[in-house]
């Protein structure tokens, strides 16, 4: 008796990168309010936003070294992360972590320095580094710092709160918009803390 061989499941395509939300606030607070569309602006950030400027925005910074180039224009960060911290009994949703873009289908902590992001029709954002999660994380919501930051087997410090970039060409960012991945010519760096 002839045995038809069990037909192999369909593998599921991968996800297409795209943005999920985006989000901004005028003020220097800690989560931003989502919005239909946000405007990039070339080596500024985001049209609005209190961390748009060519030199650091973030308050701790300005304090220190208010000339420095401002690397932490927009900051990204990808919705599966809501997804891995839902089952310890945190909800967040998009914007509430101080992001201005919230992706999808992309693992943007695994991306080198100076990689660039095409963000729907034109915008362009160069990703400079790593935000660095801060006790602010815990005021939003208890214990889940814990779930963001942590430490690898071999004692490295582990960040997953998101990456910052420089806006290179500026334009409007949408959810739903397509987000396609440009990486530098090699040797590639891991991102780190900017």
């Amino acid at each position: 008796m002839d045995v038809a061989p069990s037909p192999v499941p369909p593998t599921s395509p991968a996800p297409t990168p795209q943005v999920v939300a985006v989000a901004a606030s005028g003020e220097h607070g800690f989560s931003k309010q989502t919005r239909p569309v946000v405007r990039l602006l070339e080596g500024l950030g985001v049209e609005g936003d209190a961390h748009n400027g060519p030199t650091v925005q973030h308050l701790s910074r300005m304090r220190r070294a208010p000339h420095e180039p401002n690397l932490r224009q927009v900051h990204l960060i990808q919705a599966e992360l809501f997804e891995e911290v839902f089952p310890a009994g945190h909800r967040v949703l998009p914007g509430q972590l101080g992001e201005n873009v919230t992706t999808t289908g992309l693992d943007l902590l695994a991306l080198p320095v100076g990689t660039v992001l095409l963000l729907g029709d034109t915008a362009e954002v160069r990703l400079t580094g790593l935000r660095n999660p801060c006790r602010q994380i815990d005021t939003f919501q208890a214990g889940l710092l814990q779930r963001v930051l942590g430490r690898a087997d071999d004692g490295t410090v582990v960040r997953r709160a998101g990456v910052m970039g420089v806006v290179r060409h500026g334009g409007e960012v949408r959810p739903g918009d397509p987000v396609t991945v440009v990486l530098p010519e090699e040797p590639h760096r891991p991102l780190g803390l900017v």
